[in-house]
């Protein structure tokens, strides 16, 4: 018993010190991504099925609200930049536009 518990802290060690996470992080429900989507989409209001259009829309709608010459913070716009590109970054790309 006792060389199966110390075999198990040996491995939970090497695990944390080859890629930087104990055994238990990797069995975490939501993964941190996910969680990251999620609040961002909570941030601008906008739902799981958010096109670019809607995405853009919602971070205007926000800027003019939370904007520091309005009375809003940097922090605040930097918080709303960084949601509007993660949600963006999600997105499928779609192939750009051909002038004709």
């Amino acid at each position: 018993m006792i060389r199966l518990l110390a075999l198990l802290i040996l491995i939970s060690v090497a695990c944390r010190w080859i890629f930087g996470k104990w055994p238990w992080e990797y069995l975490q429900s939501k993964p941190t991504r996910q969680l990251a989507l999620s609040e961002a989409r909570q941030l601008l209001g906008v739902g799981p099925e958010a096109g670019r259009r809607e995405i853009r829309e919602a971070h205007r709608r926000m800027t003019a609200m939370i904007h520091p010459d309005r009375g809003g913070t940097n922090a605040a716009m930097q918080e709303l930049n960084a949601a509007r590109d993660l949600l963006l970054d999600d997105l499928p790309h779609e192939p750009p536009e051909r002038p004709e």
